[in-house]
């Protein structure tokens, strides 16, 4: 004997059977064949955008290889700049050890260690030091209390 749940989820059942069948058909009745590959094509230009023109052969560049950087900007080598520079210590934490250097021509901030001190400083002294690159950034080194 059928329940009538049993007649409702077997009539459920069947619709959507019927839906499936309905979609598949739809869809083989709309669907196009495969496209020829130079409609498939996109093309970049010198400005880098995609089109769908292929490129002028006549504005063809030839790169070489050793010109090319990955990962690491070109930078250019400067003229050697006086190593020796002057500041005002903005921040020092004695607890910690670290602190910051105002430099007095460029008005950049610049970190300072303790590892870095020849002198002991305090906020607000006048010092030199020199500066080496890290990859964190600038970093204060040989610093001295001005005379």
């Amino acid at each position: 004997m059928e329940t009538f749940s049993k007649k409702e989820k077997e009539k459920a059942r069947q619709k959507k059977r019927k839906d499936k069948e309905e979609k598949r058909g739809e869809r083989k009745a709309n669907a196009q064949k495969g496209q020829g590959l130079d409609e498939m094509m996109a093309y970049v230009d010198e400005n880098g955008n995609i089109t769908s023109t292929p490129p002028d052969p006549r504005k063809k560049r030839t790169i070489d290889q050793e010109d090319v950087q990955i990962g690491v900007s070109k930078q250019e080598a400067g003229s050697p700049q006086d190593t020796v520079r002057q500041g005002i210590v903005s921040f020092f934490n004695t607890s910690k050890g670290y602190g910051f250097i105002r430099d007095l021509k460029t008005q950049e901030s610049i970190f300072v260690h303790m590892n870095g001190l020849i002198d002991p400083v305090s906020e607000n002294d006048k010092v030199t030091f020199d500066v080496t690159r890290t990859p964190k950034g600038l970093n204060a080194v040989e610093v001295k209390k001005a005379v």
